[in-house]
């Protein structure tokens, strides 16, 4: 089933509306919208590298072509793909052709179920800053499930520990932010370095419908790290080095992973943590 982009375009305009006693019918044409479109492959097969690839399909029926480009993570295509039960994530910024095809070469390492999120970010004018689409992956098997564990304070990545501090209660469309600090295996601060055009990716994922927000952490003078939630803003920060104030605002009230990743290194680090909100 195709998911669509939950901005929606009119396709027929009225001139006026009300009643006659010859029950006089109005007829509205399908909604117009962004789609996925020419899109592989339909199955993939677990722990092969195989080759995504899509195009965005406007609302004219045309490819989408134009993206935003410049510094800061908000730009191009993210793709972003999480199993069924916040197991794993894969993070990617593709390359776009000029015919608007988007290609990455992925992995999907068990057999399940996967949600696709496509987040967009068209070069348009006007109030659409981006859009997110869906779609469902399948890895060919006997689908991998566990239970989400509790939160944990401590996540430890390749060797670097990544400690959330003083968790606040956390409610839906209410901003908060979460305090982490990040230690090499040494003990020092981690220094981290631009991934993606962002210090940190804090992408969530809420548990049983896979609800999606994602925020980002920037450098100091980097635009376009505000994430907006309706009129609400959040925006987080590295307060000093292997120090991290990320920035929290949800939908919705439940269990959620939240999957920060960062480079460090030369080593990109995910530590997952289970939230609560309320």
């Amino acid at each position: 089933m195709k998911r669509v982009a939950s901005l929606l375009f009119l396709s027929a305009l009225l001139a006026g509306c009300g009643s006659s006693s010859g029950g006089q019918q109005i007829t509205i044409g399908a909604a117009q919208t962004f789609e996925l479109a020419q899109f592989s492959p339909a199955r993939f097969t677990p722990g092969q590298a195989q080759d995504l690839s899509f195009t965005i399909k406007q609302p004219s029926g045309a490819p989408l072509t134009r993206f935003r480009k410049g510094p800061g993570p908000h730009t191009g295509v993210h793709v972003i793909i999480v199993r069924s039960d916040l197991g794993l994530i894969i993070h990617r910024h593709p390359p776009i052709g000029a015919d608007g095809r988007i290609s990455e070469k992925v992995t999907l390492p068990t057999p399940g179920r996967y949600r696709l999120v496509v987040d967009a970010y068209p070069a348009q004018s006007g109030p659409l800053r981006n859009f997110q689409l869906f779609r469902w992956l399948v890895a060919s098997g006997k689908p991998v499930s566990q239970p989400l564990p509790p939160f944990r304070p401590t996540v430890t990545a390749d060797g670097y520990r990544l400690t959330m501090h003083n968790l606040p209660r956390l409610r839906a469309i209410k901003p908060a932010f979460l305090n982490l600090t990040i230690t090499r295996p040494d003990g020092r601060p981690a220094v981290l370095t631009p991934w993606f055009g962002a210090l940190a990716h804090a992408i969530f994922f809420r548990a049983g419908a896979l609800v999606y927000f994602h925020t980002h952490v920037c450098s100091a003078g980097v635009s376009g790290c505000t994430s907006v939630l309706g009129p609400t803003r959040v925006t987080g920060r590295v307060t000093r080095p292997g120090h991290l104030r990320v920035g929290v605002l949800l939908p919705v009230g439940g269990t959620w992973r939240l999957f920060l990743q960062c480079k460090v290194d030369g080593r990109v680090l995910t530590a997952p943590f289970t939230l609560s909100v309320a």
